[in-house]
């Protein structure tokens, strides 16, 4: 029972580092496009984060939980070697100031740990072939989506100045901000709420009958520890993302932020679980084309594809050695 509260701990440790780390995602365009401070973007992200468990049914917490490994046939060292795993490349992508994915590098220590754990048998391959598939679709659906919103409101304010148009946006894109947070919040803490799920199930504290939204703790110490790590911001991502990949303008913030924040809606909806990473990124990719191909800087954005594509098999990895360290100690 010992063993069980600490992998709860390292649950809300990785959840804090998920919203540490993917603040950037949240704020980034709305830092960079100076609507708001560094400080007040996070704290309205934050926030966001937070209250989104009231807006969304748990369908992500429901795939985590069952559908990527077999609860009835791993241990808890299986779920403490994925969090070791996700806590490690997290930490290393921040310190690089790459936005590398923390639904993915926590979906590859899972798979690595379980197969170490329990072989290839243990994973549900189904719900690991529709992430991964998601890798792709997450942020070409952002891409295309504020290629067109951006064409659309283009259009639209043809006719005004330069001024107003920023004027006008600077506000819309509080509103943007917010919904992308939102999104984050509703997609990413659900994710560590389905491995305190598959923990206590496999413990036998709960059973496959029994429904997590009558767990309230589970669902706030969640939401409080990724509330609470965006709050803390990943500064180092930010730059990446506000700034490196293209340069933005109030109205392309808009878009990039609306865009991204509707996928992450309908990927939460369907218990999707995307990266919100991927899908900012993409949107602001989308964005940035709309000014014509030169205006992405490829170099930067290559090295962040290059961390999509390894953080799954590298996660996998460290998840496989991290089991077999942690069967050696116990």
């Amino acid at each position: 029972m010992e063993f069980l509260y600490v992998v709860i701990a390292l649950v809300l440790v990785f959840d804090f580092i998920n919203g540490f780390h993917d603040s950037a995602n949240s704020i980034a365009t709305v830092v960079s496009t100076r609507v708001l401070s560094p400080f007040s973007a996070v704290l309205l992200a934050a926030i966001f984060n937070f209250i989104a468990f009231m807006v969304f049914p748990l369908n992500v917490a429901t795939t985590i939980s069952g559908k990527i490994i077999d609860p009835g046939v791993v241990n808890l060292n299986v779920i403490a070697a994925a969090l070791f795993a996700a806590i490690i490349w997290n930490l290393l992508t921040w310190w690089w100031g790459l936005p590398s994915s923390s639904s993915h590098t926590l979906v590859g220590g899972m798979v690595g740990a379980a197969i170490a754990g329990a072989g290839t048998s243990s994973v549900v391959f189904s719900g690991v072939i529709k992430i991964v598939i998601f890798i792709v679709v997450a942020p070409v659906l952002g891409m295309i989506m504020s290629f067109f919103i951006s064409s659309i409101v283009m259009y639209i304010v043809k006719k005004q100045s330069p001024f107003t148009v920023d004027k006008h946006f600077r506000r819309l894109q509080l509103l943007s901000a917010s919904a992308f947070s939102l999104g984050h919040g509703g997609n990413d803490a659900q994710k560590s709420m389905g491995i305190i799920w598959v923990a206590l199930l496999i413990t036998g504290l709960v059973t496959k009958e029994d429904n997590i939204k009558h767990h309230m703790w589970i669902i706030l110490s969640c939401q409080g520890a990724i509330a609470l790590g965006t709050l803390f911001g990943g500064w180092r991502i930010v730059k990446t993302m506000g700034q490196k990949i293209t340069k933005l303008k109030p109205f392309e913030g808009f878009c990039a932020e609306t865009a991204g924040a509707l996928t992450l809606f309908g990927a939460t909806h369907f218990g999707i679980p995307v990266s919100t990473t991927h899908t900012i990124t993409g949107s602001i990719i989308g964005v940035g084309a709309h000014k014509g191909a030169s205006a992405v800087k490829w170099g930067v954005t290559t090295k962040i594809f290059w961390a999509w594509i390894l953080t799954i098999p590298i996660s996998a990895a460290i998840g496989g050695s991290m089991y077999y360290f942690l069967n050696w100690i116990n």
